[in-house]
């Protein structure tokens, strides 16, 4: 009998989990323009299109500054730009916007060839009104705008039929004069007015290094230091505490272990967060930034926990929260191979259910990925490890931890929950028993003790045997 391996059966479950669950939704795709450029571009692209094919609707907006750039260097034209709210804004004159046009049209006629290649059915449609900026600082931006209306119900049509709407960053006055529109404006208008459940923001960078960033301290990261997810708020706290290393003209001033690269890829950061930042503030439940090169990246960050990019959530993304008998099935598949391990004591599902009420477990998305247990054992006789009157005593057991989210610290904060319960059930004393994980229980400020500190109903079933060594936390 050929054995499936575990890890892929956990992953078509997510796989399924998260295809019901977006299933129907928007989802609005920036892709930065050098990604296009890029040797996997065929492939993001026919991953765009197999979601589109599965109930997904998909709406793209190609970056094209590049593109612009070196169409207009073809021609012998320099780029001139103008600041306004602390970013440059490109100038496009009367001269410049047909170089625009057709720069951002032959960009997005990429996105449509691929896309038929899949046997998609694309369109390249005028969705987006637009408004001239108008005189920024003296200057004239003449054909530089800003977007005055999406016309959602139009794109809902075009979605509702199964087709991929392509926005270039071009918008149209109602008296047809055509604008150059920043692509993260239309982006995230685009992500607002049709209700987008997801804005990905497809990019060139192999994630968000820490080590660059101020402010990551207590930041979930991956084991290479990039950064996993972002609550809105510390996404914010992380735009505030790096915006001064951007905007001084040394950046040796700021930051004496960044050199340039890293401060351009710093600067590009900031760019991506407050994007992701403003489309939470417009409704937009999660963003993603994901590295376009990386194969299957999109399909990998939306169908897994994990994800291989790094997201800023405003719903309930985690929690902790009280054992449902429907819980049981996933808790005894995390607890499994550390009872074959000897790790943990066996348990049956009969076992579990007597306790359920001690049972906490860790749910990220829907999935459970950590569990734990707190036992009540009554009080103890004579005094506690530090001198004090016996109190109630309860037992921290069955802490048990998806593998794959190892580094993510999922044992500690179910421990830190327990004790917390302790706590609040008024006692004075947890402990616990453990053959493998004394280090791990000490880094958490357990000190060993002996077996006749235990209260005198534990006492009575300890496994001699087994010979686990105690550890207690005085409350």
């Amino acid at each position: 009998m050929n054995n499936f391996p575990y890890s892929q059966v956990d992953l078509i479950r997510e796989v399924f989990h998260y295809q019901s669950r977006f299933e129907g939704s928007t989802m609005v795709f920036k892709i930065d323009y050098p990604v296009t450029e890029t040797p996997g571009f065929p492939g993001l692209v026919k991953d765009l299109a197999l979601l589109a094919k599965t109930g997904f609707k998909v709406i793209i907006i190609p970056g094209v500054k590049e593109n612009i750039d070196a169409v207009l260097k073809q021609h012998d034209i320099d780029a001139s730009y103008a600041a306004t709210k602390g970013f440059p804004v490109r100038i496009t004159t009367s001269q410049t916007i047909k170089y625009v046009e057709m720069a951002a049209f032959s960009v997005a006629s990429r996105f449509m060839t691929f896309l038929s290649g899949s046997r998609i059915e694309a369109l390249i449609g005028n969705f987006v009104r637009a408004r001239g900026l108008g005189v920024i600082d003296g200057i004239d931006t003449e054909h530089t705008g800003t977007v005055d209306k999406i016309y959602a119900s139009s794109l809902s049509r075009v979605l509702n039929l199964g087709m991929v709407p392509i926005l270039p960053c071009i918008g149209w006055s109602p008296s047809g004069k055509p604008y150059n529109v920043p692509t993260d404006e239309i982006a995230l208008t685009v992500s607002s007015a049709l209700g987008a459940a997801k804005l990905f923001i497809v990019t060139m960078h192999s994630g968000m290094r820490s080590d660059i960033l101020s402010r990551t301290d207590n930041i979930e990261k991956r084991a290479d230091g990039s950064i996993l997810r972002l609550t809105l708020q510390q996404a914010k706290d992380i735009v505030a505490a790096n915006e001064n290393c951007v905007q001084t003209i040394l950046p040796e001033n700021s930051k004496p272990h960044l050199g340039e690269a890293d401060i351009e890829l710093l600067k590009q950061y900031l760019r991506e967060l407050k994007l992701g930042i403003k489309a939470s503030h417009a409704g937009v439940h999660r963003a993603h930034i994901v590295d376009g090169r990386e194969e299957g990246s999109v399909l990998k960050e939306l169908f897994s926990n994990l994800g291989v990019g790094m997201m800023i959530y405003t719903d309930e993304y985690d929690s902790i929260r009280a054992f449902h008998s429907r819980d049981l099935p996933d808790i005894l598949r995390l607890m499994e191979p550390l009872m074959q391990k000897g790790i943990l004591v066996r348990r049956n599902a009969d076992q579990i259910q007597e306790k359920k009420n001690d049972y906490a477990v860790l749910e990220i998305d829907g999935s459970i990925r950590a569990c734990g247990a707190l036992h009540d054992w009554g009080g103890t006789p004579g005094f506690t490890t530090d001198g004090t009157p016996g109190g109630e005593q309860g037992e921290i057991a069955a802490i048990a931890t998806d593998p794959q989210y190892t580094d993510l610290g999922l044992g500690r904060r179910i421990v830190s929950y327990l004790i917390d319960k302790a706590r609040k059930c008024s006692m004075r004393r947890v402990f616990v028993l453990t053959t493998q994980t004394p280090d791990w229980f000490e880094s958490l400020g357990f000190k060993e003790t002996t077996v006749d500190t235990l209260p005198e109903k534990k006492r009575k079933v300890y496994n001699q045997s087994r010979n686990s060594r105690i550890f207690a936390l005085e409350l």
